[in-house]
């Protein structure tokens, strides 16, 4: 469950001469994970200490200071208020340097995301913001010094408001070209079987509310189990859920039999039909080679036990 929203900070958007103030808002929610405490083997908690490496005596945290290493073992020391006067370096103004296409941003280059909000008297230049550039489908770039870090952003307009995106530099992104991806021929009987597998499982948009954490819900369930004082056994994975097994698998095969399997996982789709879908692939040439001795079978999804009462979500 997400909690309810709390203001991180009020900054200003800041475009030509017009300014807009704004309130910013964590747009994910990390305190849904299931955690587990560290316990001593009677049950105490365990607490974290810091321990000085040459004498092995323990350290208080008002006693501690944080350092640069420079090379080896080497530190350049800052002081709690010198680290705070630093961050006061911060500013306050989001100031857009561009605008750009919606989609000339790579989402590899996507970091942490924000929520903003108008503040007090920012709700008429807010809102003329958000609509120019919807109009316009075009982002804007701007740069934001935060706690003594400078950020490029994207701040972008969806039919409710503002987001603000961080962004990473090109530095920190790796390229799928460093890689050397090795370049396989692919033929159109292939591709046109593909294809077909595709539109069979095809949506219109993304509804992030049609899926769950079933790894949560599973580890929920266990530690129900626990609280009931049941034995719990794991689970081990169905070896039909081992794909091809390292064996080599007739590509043409698998996407037949994938066809075969799922047409009914879009029946309402008006597209094609069940029947059509499984002549399409009767009718596609059969490969020269000799297919697998075993083709690939995937597992029907199992349905995710609902999590008790007792667990803490």
């Amino acid at each position: 469950m997400v909690t309810s929203a709390r203001s991180i900070a009020s900054l200003t958007l800041s475009f030509g001469l017009v300014n807009v103030p704004v309130r910013l808002y964590s747009a994910t929610e990390s305190g849904s994970e299931i955690r587990f405490n560290l316990l001593d083997k009677d049950g105490s908690r365990l607490k974290q200490q810091y321990i000085n490496e040459r004498t092995k005596n323990v350290v208080d945290r008002k006693d501690m200071m944080k350092g640069y290493e420079v090379e080896k073992d080497h530190f350049v020391l800052f002081t709690p208020d010198e680290l705070k006067a630093l961050e006061e370096g911060s500013s306050h103004v989001i100031d857009i340097v561009s605008f750009v296409p919606q989609t000339s941003i790579d989402p590899l280059f996507y970091d942490k995301s924000y929520l903003l909000a108008p503040d007090k008297r920012g709700a008429k230049p807010y809102a003329l913001l958000a609509e120019a550039m919807r109009r316009s489908d075009r982002c804007a770039l701007a740069k934001w010094a935060f706690k003594a870090k400078q950020y490029i952003v994207q701040v972008r307009a969806n039919e409710d408001g503002l987001i603000l995106q961080q962004l990473r530099y090109a530095g920190e992104v790796r390229s799928l070209a460093d890689l050397n991806i090795e370049k396989a021929p692919v033929t159109n009987s292939e591709l046109q079987l593909a294809l077909k597998l595709v539109d069979t499982i095809a949506e219109d948009d993304f509804n992030p509310e049609d899926f769950q954490d079933e790894e949560k819900v599973r580890v929920l369930a266990a530690i129900d189990e626990k609280v009931a004082g049941k034995q719990i056994v794991a689970s081990s994975h169905s070896e039909d859920e081992v794909v091809a097994g390292g064996q080599v698998i007739d590509l043409m095969e698998a996407l037949r039999s994938s066809l075969a399997k799922n047409p009914s996982a879009k029946a309402a789709k008006p597209t094609a039909s069940v029947t059509k879908l499984k002549q399409a692939a009767a009718a596609a040439p059969a490969p020269t080679r000799k297919p697998a001795k075993r083709a690939v079978v995937e597992p029907e999804p199992a349905a995710a036990p609902a999590p008790r009462s007792r667990a803490r979500k």
